[in-house]
C-alpha cells in the first residue's frame, strides 16, 4: 500500500528541534480544548440539513482564532454562497509563502447512529469522537498548533518557554496582527473552506476569479490522511468526481400492480437495470468510453488489510479484477449513493410512475473530468430498457490530481514528518476528491502542492463515530512546524 519516502531518524534532531517538539506537546491540551469548541458547530453546508448560521459561527470562530495568532483574517463569500476564511501574514523580506488549507464544513451526522453525541467531542480509548474531528476541523486545530509553536519560537525564544506554553492565548500586544513582524519564519496564507463536503465549487471559482489571494510557493492541502495511526503519509494522487442524478419516468401515474403488472413498464426495475450496468460480474466499473485497466505503480494495498480497514463482512468479496490499489487509486469507480422510491415499510401494490438515483463516479488522474462526465451521461441513457424516459443531471464535479514528488518542498516535508513521527514517511493514493487542489495547480503552476492530513482507516470519516487520534494532531503539527522553520532558514541563508 505504501512506498517509503524520506527519513524517520531522530539522530540529527537539534536542541531547537527538541524544544519545538516540547512546545507542541505542551500545546496539545489547548488543541483539544479548541477542537472541543469547534466541533460544537453543526457546520453542514446544506440548509436543508442544518441551520446556515452554524456555518457562519464556525467561520467566525476560525477567523478569530487565526487573527489571534497575528494573521490578517477575514471571512470571504464564494460564488456558491458559502464563506471561506482567508488569512495572510507577510514574513521576513524574501521569505517563501506557504499556504495552509483545511475546511470547517462537515458531513451531516445522525445522532441516533452514533455511540456518543456527534457534536460533542468525546474521548474513548485514547481517541476523540465527533463529526469533523478528523475531517477536517482537526486539521484547522493542527494548523493553529503549528503556528503557535512557531510563534513562541520566534518571539519568546528558549528563555521563556514556560510563557510560550501558556494556554490562555497570545500576548495582547501581538494579538490581531499588531506589531506582527518576526512572528513566523515564512509568509503565510491560511485558507479554511466552508463547502468542501458539498462539492459545489465555491472556493474553486474564487481561485479562478482572484488567483492572487492564493499565490504561494508551497501549498499544504491538509485534507487527506495517514496510512495508519503513527505512519507519516503524503498523498500523491487524488481521484476526481462526477455526481449524476438519474431520473426514470414511464407512466403518467401509479398503477395497480394486479391490474397492470406484467405489461406496464416498471420505472424502479428499469432504474435497477441501468444501475446494474455500471459494473460487471467481477465488480469492475464498466462505463462505455472510460478505460478500466489502470495499474497503480506503487506498492500494493493487501486485500486482507483493505478488507479489515473497510469492515468487509466475512464471506463478502472485495471487488474488481485488479489489485485493491488499482481499484481505488488507478481506475474509475461508480457507486450508487441513494435511490428515491417508495420505502419498503408502507409500500402499496402499485407500479410507480418514476424513480431516481444518485450516482457517484470517481476517476483517476489519467481520466479528464469532462471525458468522464460525457461518458457517464451517455452510458446511463443508453442502458435504459423499454424506451423509458431518462434524464441525467450533473450535480457535482471535481478534477483529479497527481502531485509532483520531485520537488524540494515534497522532500523537505517528507523528512520533517518522518522526524516528527520517528519513522519513514510513505506515499499513497487517495480515493477521495479535493477539487480545490486541481484549481490551485491550474492557477499557480509553479507552486509545490503537497497533501497530508489526520484521517486514517480507524477515523471512519463521513460515517458514524468519526474520530481522530490526538497523536496525529501532535505529530503533523510538529512536522509542518519543522518544515516551515527550515524553509524560512533556507531563504535566509
Amino acid at each position: 500500500m505504501t512506498t517509503p519516502h524520506g527519513t524517520g531518524s531522530r539522530i540529527d534532531e537539534t536542541p531547537e528541534d527538541s524544544a519545538l517538539r516540547a512546545r507542541i506537546a505542551n500545546l496539545m491540551p489547548r488543541a483539544i480544548e479548541d477542537l472541543t469548541e469547534l466541533v460544537t458547530f453543526r457546520s453542514v453546508a446544506d440548509p436543508s440539513v442544518e441551520n446556515p448560521q452554524q456555518c457562519r459561527l464556525a467561520a467566525e470562530w476560525v477567523r478569530d482564532a487565526f487573527s489571534a495568532e497575528g494573521l490578517r483574517a477575514e471571512i470571504m463569500p464564494t460564488p456558491d454562497g458559502s464563506e471561506a476564511v482567508i488569512a495572510h501574514y507577510d514574513g521576513p523580506p524574501g521569505a517563501p509563502r506557504v499556504l495552509l488549507y483545511a475546511h470547517y464544513d462537515v458531513q451531516p451526522a445522525n445522532p441516533a447512529e452514533w455511540t456518543s453525541d456527534p457534536w460533542t467531542l468525546t474521548e474513548r480509548d485514547g481517541r476523540y469522537y465527533a463529526r469533523g474531528a478528523a475531517d477536517c476541523k482537526g486539521s484547522v486545530i493542527t494548523h493553529l498548533t503549528a503556528l503557535r509553536a512557531l510563534r513562541a519560537d520566534a518571539n519568546t525564544g528558549e528563555q521563556q518557554d514556560d510563557e510560550s506554553q501558556n494556554a490562555d492565548g497570545p500576548s495582547p500586544e501581538l494579538a490581531g496582527g499588531q506589531d506582527a513582524d518576526g512572528l513566523y519564519p515564512v509568509s503565510l496564507t491560511v485558507v479554511v473552506e466552508g463547502s468542501e463536503e458539498q462539492g459545489t465549487g465555491g472556493l474553486e471559482q474564487l481561485v479562478a476569479a482572484r488567483p492572487e489571494l492564493f499565490a504561494a510557493d508551497v501549498i499544504l492541502i491538509q485534507d487527506t490522511g495517514n496510512a495508519a495511526v503513527g505512519v507519516p503519509t503524503l498523498t500523491v494522487a487524488l481521484r476526481g468526481v462526477v455526481d449524476a442524478a438519474v431520473r426514470v419516468r414511464a407512466l403518467d401515474t401509479s398503477l395497480h400492480s394486479g391490474a397492470f403488472g406484467g405489461a406496464a413498464p416498471d420505472p424502479i426495475a428499469a432504474l435497477m437495470t441501468i444501475l446494474a450496468s455500471l459494473r460487471n460480474a467481477e465488480g469492475d466499473t464498466v462505463i462505455d468510453g472510460l478505460p478500466a485497466d489502470g495499474r497503480w505503480p506503487g506498492e500494493p494495498y493487501p486485500t486482507e488489510q483493505f478488507a479489515a480497514d473497510a469492515g468487509v463482512l466475512p464471506g463478502v468479496e472485495v471487488l474488481g479484477s485488479g489489485s485493491v490499489a488499482d481499484q481505488i487509486w488507478a481506475r474509475p469507480a461508480a457507486t450508487v449513493l441513494g435511490i428515491e422510491a417508495p420505502a419498503v415499510e408502507g409500500a402499496v401494490a402499485a407500479i410507480q410512475p418514476r424513480a431516481s438515483a444518485l450516482v457517484n463516479l470517481r476517476i483517476p488522474p489519467s481520466i479528464q473530468v469532462e471525458q468522464a462526465e460525457a461518458a457517464l451521461v451517455q452510458h446511463l441513457k443508453a442502458r435504459a430498457p423499454w424506451g423509458v424516459q431518462v434524464e441525467v443531471e450533473i450535480t457535482g464535479r471535481g478534477r483529479p490530481f497527481a502531485a509532483r514528488t520531485d520537488s524540494e518542498a515534497f522532500e523537505d516535508l517528507s523528512n520533517a514528518l518522518g522526524q516528527s513521527f520517528g519513522r519513514p514517511t510513505v506515499t499513497i493514493g487517495q480515493g477521495g476528491a479535493i477539487p480545490l487542489t486541481a484549481a490551485l495547480a491550474e492557477a499557480h503552476r509553479e507552486a509545490s502542492i503537497v497533501m497530508l492530513g489526520l484521517a486514517e482507516p480507524a477515523s471512519r470519516i463521513h460515517a458514524p463515530d468519526e474520530s481522530v487520534h490526538p497523536g496525529e494532531i501532535e505529530h503533523i503539527a510538529l512536522g509542518t512546524a519543522l518544515f516551515m522553520r527550515r524553509l524560512g532558514a533556507k531563504a535566509r541563508n
